[in-house]
Order: C-alpha cells, then structure tokens, then sequence
C-alpha cells in the first residue's frame, strides 16, 4: 500500500513519525490485499479537526480519527488524526501514545473499507477486527481497561 503522511500541526516530541504508522499499515495492506491502493494520514490541529467534524458530521468539537473514503479505485481516501486529541486520550485512558495511534489508524482505515459501528452487530464486528489486528502487533485489546 502506498501513503503519505502530512504533518499539519507543530512539531512536538511526541509527534508521530512515519516509522509510527508502517506496521499498521503494512498488517492492513497484507490482511486486506491493499497493494495497489493509496491512503494519506494528515496529522492535523484540533482547530481543523472541528471544522472537518462539523463539516462533515454535524458535530461542532475536534475528534481523534475521520475518516473520508473515496469513490476511486485504488485511492481509499484520507484519514486526519488530531494529535492533541490523541495525546490527551492515550494520557487519559493510560495508554501510549503508541499504541493509541495504531488503534486508531486501524480504525480510520476500517472505515475506509467501509466498516462502520452504527448498530451492535457492526460496532461488535468492527471491534473484534481491531482487537484481532492489534494483537497481531502485540497490542493490548484497547476496548478493556489497562491492568495495574
């Protein structure tokens, strides 16, 4: 699979580089035959997140993952991650910031495919598939709270 990652954000330390990405993205290329397609991840500021989630789905707050599938043959689409939202999440949740961005590219790209989590039965499906695909990168299921 082909990507681009764009940084439009300030750098940070904890800003993702695209070594973040490349297991995700090949696991995701291997499991779903991605190998002609073309994706780009935009690591955006929260101030473009709301105006894209408002846009787009009505909801007037930056998130952590959107998602913009596209009609094209071999370009899925776009994904934009919002750093801050994602480092305030990973910290909430005591996750690392690590394993947060993988869980959430999995899932921005699930949706992509056209996975969705609209009722019980596809919230279920779609999960189960992350947790499978972050197990495979030795990542804890992110639907259970850590251990102490």
């Amino acid at each position: 699979m082909k990507w681009t990652l764009q940084i439009a954000t300030e750098p940070e330390p904890e800003l993702p580089k695209r070594s973040l990405f490349k297991p995700a993205m090949n696991l995701l290329s291997q499991e779903f035959d991605l190998t002609q397609h073309e994706i780009c991840i935009r690591i955006v500021k929260p101030e473009e997140s709301q105006q894209l989630n408002k846009q787009f789905r009505g909801k007037d707050n930056p998130t952590n993952v959107l998602s913009f599938p596209f009609e094209e043959e071999r370009y899925l689409g776009d994904l934009a991650l919002c750093h801050p939202v994602i480092q305030a999440e990973a910290k909430n949740q005591n996750k690392s910031i690590r394993a947060h961005y993988q869980h959430l590219l999995i899932h921005g790209v699930l949706h992509l495919l056209g996975f969705d989590h609209e009722n019980e039965a596809d919230a279920t499906e779609m999960e189960q598939i992350e947790i499978e695909l972050l197990a495979q990168l030795n990542l804890a299921n992110p639907y259970e709270a850590p251990h102490d």
